[in-house]
């Protein structure tokens, strides 16, 4: 009966890695995409607007 105790406790724990690897790459892909969404801004801030080819 121990044994099966150890095997359940086992499958149980699986699906909570699985999950967190996946929030944790979710997480990153938020990151990334809040620093590109910074660094655009910050391009377009730095952009010379009164610029004219003509």
């Amino acid at each position: 009966m121990d044994s099966l105790d150890n095997v359940t406790i086992l499958e149980s724990a699986q699906p909570k890695t699985k999950t967190t690897k996946q929030n944790k790459k979710r997480k990153w892909r938020e990151i990334e995409a809040y620093k590109d969404k910074q660094l655009l801004e910050k391009e377009l801030e730095d952009l010379d607007w009164s610029f004219d080819l003509d």
